[in-house]
């Protein structure tokens, strides 16, 4: 059994509805969405680091990928666990003292030494509001919270060079336009020597890796703490990276 998370957020996305969607929705016309994806992408573009419009833009561009995942979910038995459930990661609802005391190899030892080597928190990752279905606003919900858990299955840091690689990865993964979009436009920021890396190396793993592996959505990873690494990406069919890596940024800038 693995650790469990303190307290359950199952219930976040239904309990507190209102008509029929989820709190904090946002409802918009289909001129809207266009409006806010067109000025999302912009800001986007000049600026990778605003989080706040890239995730507009994947809410905004992301209904036909988001339905494909949520059929992907339903046809697994843990997905169509995690649909039902309707698990949060976020600081509120994991022991990060026992998690920290696993033993070094594990998911859930790894995952926590990625956020304290990167100075980052799943709190960080925004709500939903955009999206005009409850189920798929979820399901866009949990891909945004999976995040570093890929970034640590994968090996990849949170440099310029780990996100691309993550984001190819992702690209193959969820068919997500955003994804698509990162994945395209990032290597315009990368030096020569990482941008060889990428195209040569990292790249070609990435998109395979994206494209063989079982859907990451569908992990629930709250009931895997304990498991290692090793016997997880086994478990997804998700190869080692062909290039060792820190999964801290301190050291790869």
């Amino acid at each position: 059994m693995g650790v469990q998370p303190l307290r359950s957020h199952s219930t976040e996305f239904r309990d507190s509805c209102y008509d029929g969607l989820y709190p904090g929705h946002i409802p918009t016309t289909s001129i809207q969405k266009a409006l806010l994806a067109f000025g999302s992408g912009v800001a986007a573009l000049q600026d990778p680091y605003r989080h706040d419009m890239v995730a507009v833009l994947g809410e905004t561009t992301g209904h036909l990928a988001l339905m494909n995942l949520r059929d992907m979910m339903k046809n697994d038995p843990e997905g169509h666990t995690i649909l039902t459930e309707r698990p949060r990661i976020r600081l509120s609802t994991l022991d990060l003292d026992l998690m920290s005391a696993l033993p070094d190899g594990t998911l859930g030892r790894e995952y926590i030494r990625f956020l304290k080597d990167n100075h980052v928190t799943p709190d960080s990752r925004a709500d939903v509001k955009f999206v005009d279905n409850e189920e798929l606003a979820y399901v866009m919900q949990r891909y945004r919270e999976v995040h570093d858990l890929l970034h640590t299955l994968l090996g990849m840091p949170t440099n310029m060079l780990g996100e691309v690689a993550v984001k190819w990865f992702e690209a193959a993964q969820t068919g997500l336009p955003m994804c698509t979009l990162g994945a395209a436009l990032g290597p315009l920021r990368l030096n020569a020597r990482r941008l060889q890396k990428l195209l040569t190396v990292l790249g070609p793993w990435a998109l395979q890796s994206g494209r063989q592996a079982r859907c990451v959505l569908s992990v629930f990873y709250e009931r895997r703490w304990e498991q290692s690494l090793e016997d997880l990406r086994r478990e997804l069919n998700i190869q080692p990276a062909p290039v060792i890596t820190s999964t801290s940024r301190k050291r790869n800038t």
